[in-house]
């Protein structure tokens, strides 16, 4: 894979806005064909208008899918499955941040369904198509907000993460961000275990750090949490410089064959010794799986 990409698919998630809308046109622009999965029709007809004026006489399409509902998530799958003979590229950004504990009609925190498990089910779904077309490539979006998470795979659905105190509140921001943070350990996590699972395949896997983003992300957040992102933002990267290393690791030839790395400004870095650990990392996919189902 070159720098341009040309007759090259990307499937790609959170692409309406942010580092995600960046990297999409970037990668537009270099040639790529651009599948998007929005769930906000007004903003994806604007973000399709713009690929089109950037590459006008490519098919760039969209399939519109709810990616915190399983139904929804299995049923965009096979949907781009089918109509992709191949996939060189698979992002998977969408994420949110949420101050309060909330549930999907699946009984499934939202945080846990959005950030971890779209991840997983998409992945799985389309596993085939990157198989066939390899080499090909899955970035996962992550945030060096793992570095305040833990993993506990008794309380996936963060029970208990959501409940803390004030001293909660001055260290890490809140209960919010701390399982936020835990999705992102699980992005690494999933993505070290993808990495092995799919070794000799010429699929890689890896997950990268965008850096904190001025974007629309945590304003649904509630409460402090969100005023406290309003604030944070005035001190924040712009989103062209927050997708440089999605946009790096979509399309460099540096990193074809490197897999199961942890990306931050666009080089390896390392993350926490819980995002480390490879067992761990084996437990999470298979409750992920479970809870998954068939």
């Amino acid at each position: 894979m070159s720098g341009r990409l040309e007759g090259k698919v990307v499937v790609i998630t959170g692409a309406t806005s942010g580092i995600g809308q960046v990297a999409a046109e970037a990668l537009a622009g270099m040639g790529a064909r651009i599948v998007q999965i929005a769930r906000d029709r007004e903003r994806a007809d604007a973000a399709l208008a713009r690929l089109q004026e950037i590459a006008p006489g490519v098919r760039h399409v969209i399939h519109y899918a709810d990616l915190s509902r399983l139904a929804d998530m299995r049923r965009v799958g096979r949907d781009i499955a089918i109509a992709e003979p191949r996939i060189d590229v698979l992002i998977n950004n969408a994420g949110a941040m949420f101050g309060f504990r909330q549930l999907t009609a699946d009984g499934l925190e939202r945080t846990f369904a959005l950030n971890h498990l779209a991840y997983f089910v998409l992945t799985a779904q389309l596993r085939e198509r990157l198989v066939a077309t390899s080499p090909a490539r899955v970035i996962n979006t992550s945030s060096d907000a793992h570095r305040a998470g833990t993993l506990e795979l008794n309380d996936l659905q963060s029970e208990r993460a959501y409940q803390s105190g004030n001293w909660e509140w001055l260290r890490i921001g809140g209960a919010g961000y701390r399982v936020y943070g835990r999705s992102k350990l699980c992005n690494i996590l999933f993505t070290r275990e993808l990495a092995r699972r799919l070794d000799g395949t010429g699929v890689t896997a890896n997950s990268f750090h965008p850096g904190f983003v001025a974007t629309h992300f945590g304003d649904q957040s509630g409460g402090l949490v969100a005023f406290g992102v309003r604030i944070a933002k005035r001190f924040a990267l712009t989103p062209q410089q927050g997708a440089e290393t999605l946009i790096y690791l979509a399309s460099s030839p540096d990193v074809q064959g490197v897999t199961g790395e942890y990306f931050v400004r666009c080089h390896p870095a390392t993350p926490t010794v819980a995002a480390r650990d490879d067992e761990m990392a084996r437990r999470l996919w298979e409750e992920t799986a479970r809870i998954a189902g068939p």
